[in-house]
C-alpha cells in the first residue's frame, strides 16, 4: 500500500505502525523519526519562512493568506501523479497545519486519480488522538500493531491521571503563541486537567483562542507553559525573552513564584500523534515537579 502523509503527526503514526517503507511522500516539516526526512516532499509551506522573523510577522502572513483565500500549503501535483498513492492522510482541523482534504480531492480529480482514498484526521482531544491512531492502524491493515500501541499509550495516560487524583489542583496557562497571545486549545486543556491542573482561558476540545496579557494576569495562573506552535525548545526559549518582562505577564503568581516553562512544542504538544503522551508526562512534571519524574533533557526549560 502506498501512503502519502500531508501532516507530521500522520507521518509519526505511520512509522509507529511499522509502515515507514510504504510512505511515498511527506511534508517539508516531517522530521520524526529521522528516516522521515529521506522521503520525497509532497507538501510544502507556501509562506516565505526565511523572511519571517517574528511571531507577529508569521501571524500576519497567515491571516493575509487566509483572508485572500489562498492556500497555506503547496501540493506537489507532479509527485502525486508519479507516485499515485493509495491513501493520503491529511486534516481539516487547522488550516494552518496541512493541506485541507477538499483541496487534496480537487487535485486528485484534476489528475484523474479517483481511486486514491483521502482520509482527514481531526482529533480534538487527547482521547480522540489515541483513538485516531487505532483507526489509522485498522485502515492500513495494522490492527494488531495499532491495538498494542494504543494500549501502551492509554496505560501511560492512566498512570498520570491516577497520580493526579491525589494532588492539589492548580491553575495552568498554556501559551500557544506570543504575538498576539493565544491560549492553547484542542487537546491541551484536557491534558492540563489530566495532570491535576485547571486550564486557564481554554476549554478541552475547543480551538485555540486569541487572548490578551491583561486576561492572563487577571486569571492568575500558578503555572505557565510556553508551547509556541511549530517551535522547538531552543526557539521557544529565545522567543520567551520578548514577553517575560511584559508587566501584565510578570504580574502573575506563576512568574512571581518561578513557575514558568518553555517546552519543545513541535515534538510533544503541537502534533496529535503518539508523542503527545510524552508531552502529557512533561506537562505533569511542570505542574507537579515533586510528584512526577523529571522529563528528558531538551524537552522543557524553566524560564523563571
Amino acid at each position: 500500500m502506498k501512503i502519502a502523509s500531508l501532516l507530521p503527526s500522520a507521518t509519526e503514526i505511520v512509522y509507529a505502525l511499522g509502515l515507514g517503507d510504504d510512505l511515498v511522500g511527506v511534508t517539508d516539516e516531517c522530521d520524526y523519526p529521522p528516516a522521515a526526512v529521506t522521503k520525497p516532499v509532497i507538501s510544502r509551506s507556501a509562506l516565505s519562512q526565511g523572511h519571517l522573523q517574528t511571531p507577529s510577522e508569521i501571524d500576519n502572513a497567515v491571516r493575509d493568506k487566509v483572508g485572500a483565500g489562498e492556500p497555506i500549503y503547496q501540493l506537489d501535483v507532479d509527485l502525486l501523479q508519479r507516485t499515485q498513492p493509495d491513501v493520503i492522510l491529511t486534516q481539516d482541523l487547522c488550516r494552518v497545519c496541512a493541506v485541507p482534504s477538499g483541496q487534496v480531492q480537487q487535485a486528485l480529480d484534476r489528475l484523474g486519480l479517483p481511486d486514491a482514498k483521502v482520509v482527514s484526521l481531526d482529533p480534538n482531544t487527547l482521547d480522540e488522538v489515541i483513538t485516531t491512531i487505532g483507526a489509522v492502524a485498522k485502515m492500513l491493515d495494522r490492527e494488531d500493531k495499532g491495538a498494542e500501541l494504543v494500549g501502551a499509550l492509554q496505560q501511560r495516560v492512566a498512570m498520570v491521571k491516577d497520580k493526579a487524583k491525589r494532588l492539589p489542583t492548580i491553575g495552568v496557562f498554556a501559551l500557544e503563541w506570543s504575538d498576539p497571545p493565544f491560549s492553547a486549545g484542542h487537546w491541551i486543556p484536557g491534558m492540563i486537567t489530566a495532570v491535576g491542573g485547571t486550564p486557564i482561558l481554554a476549554d478541552d476540545g475547543q480551538p485555540s483562542r486569541e487572548t490578551a496579557w491583561h486576561e492572563v494576569r487577571d486569571a492568575m495562573p500558578e503555572v505557565i507553559v510556553f508551547m509556541p506552535c511549530g517551535y522547538y525548545l531552543e526557539e521557544a526559549e529565545e522567543e520567551a525573552d520578548t514577553f517575560l518582562g511584559q508587566p501584565e505577564f510578570a504580574d502573575t503568581p506563576a512568574v512571581r513564584n518561578g513557575n514558568v516553562y518553555a517546552v519543545d512544542a513541535t515534538s510533544y504538544f503541537s502534533r496529535p500523534g503518539p508523542r503527545l503522551v510524552d508531552g502529557l508526562e512533561i506537562l505533569a512534571w511542570a505542574a507537579h515537579p515533586d510528584a512526577y519524574a523529571a522529563p528528558p533533557a531538551g524537552t522543557i526549560a524553566k524560564l523563571g
